[in-house]
């Protein structure tokens, strides 16, 4: 199911129908089963609200949306595994790949944020409130951390923004860096017509992003990454806009459509996380392996590089 909106308008005939009959309806290829899910994912909004519930009468004039993101339609939970470390005050996760860290038009439940919520209610934890301190993108896989006790939402905000967290990533880029290590400076602002961020003069937020490469393949690199700063797409956009795209980030020009190499997403992964814990002021640090289809499409190149043997990453 690909990513669409459905802009519909109630009329005189269907005044009065479920809006799950509504939008089945109106939307011959979606199910009637398919749009419950949607309405309870959050994907379904009613004059500008987001619906909860599949009963809810439509009126004359009324305006629906339909979200879809293209993404299943099955709700993400945390698994135990996923769960890299918890107290009182902070859940580290190992967030995979594919899942959107807080509500989108699209949906809510599903969400990381909605998952986190969903399983600290499980847990009966006391005094449990969530703050969100740190953002993935959808597609980035690996090591992020939520606030979850009012002691530690304004120390763990005060940590990222004095850049007293250390942020590295693994990412497997087109093409080759001349330097083996580097760094790039830019002034980041969204560009609203595209929603991607971009260099700009003066307007911008600043953005610093320090890499090494680690290996090198006959027209990839994987880099490790240091984030500095942490504006949103900054590893995107200052790669794409050095000539070295994320291979599989098609927003920004790293498809990887080549022959030899098929990336199933972004490939970018928060491999490393470390920083002092806002309450007992214990040092704290947090590694992940790169997930099974960032694996793949790595052997893939070195198997490609070197057929008689499968190289490990330099450190």
């Amino acid at each position: 199911m690909a990513g669409k909106i459905y802009r519909l308008l109630v009329d005189a005939e269907t005044s009065g129908i479920r809006i799950d009959q509504f939008v089945a309806a109106r939307v011959p290829e979606l199910s009637r089963g398919q749009v419950r899910k949607i309405i309870d994912l959050g994907g379904v909004h009613l004059a500008g609200r987001r619906v909860g519930r599949c009963s809810l009468e439509v009126r004359c004039g009324q305006k629906v949306e339909v979200y879809l993101d293209g993404r299943s339609l099955e709700i993400f939970s945390l698994s135990p595994d996923q769960i890299l470390f918890q107290d009182a005050y902070l859940l580290v996760i190992d967030k995979p790949a594919g899942v959107e860290f807080q509500p989108t038009h699209a949906r809510y439940k599903g969400t990381l944020y909605d998952a986190v919520r969903r399983y600290l209610a499980e847990s009966e934890s006391s005094g449990v409130t969530l703050g969100m301190v740190q953002r993935l993108d959808r597609d980035t896989s690996g090591a992020t951390v939520f606030s979850i006790h009012p002691r530690a939402h304004g120390a763990m905000t005060k940590l990222f923004s004095e850049r007293r967290v250390e942020k590295r990533y693994r990412a497997l880029v087109c093409g080759s860096p001349e330097e083996d290590c580097g760094e790039i400076r830019s002034l980041l602002a969204r560009q609203h017509r595209t929603n991607r961020m971009k260099s700009v003069d003066k307007g911008g937020k600043e953005a610093i992003t320090r890499y090494r490469v680690l290996e090198r393949f006959d027209s990839y690199a994987l880099v490790e990454v240091e984030l500095v700063t942490g504006r949103s797409h900054q590893i995107r956009a200052h790669f794409c806009e050095a000539g070295h795209a994320l291979l599989g980030d098609r927003s920004y020009g790293g498809d990887g459509s080549s022959t030899d190499c098929e990336a199933p997403r972004t490939m970018l992964h928060a491999f490393r996380l470390a920083f002092t814990h806002p309450v007992s002021g214990l040092p704290l640090v947090f590694e992940v392996a790169p997930p099974a289809d960032m694996l793949a499409v790595l052997n893939g190149l070195r198997d490609h590089n070197n057929p008689w043997s499968l190289q490990t990453p330099k450190e």
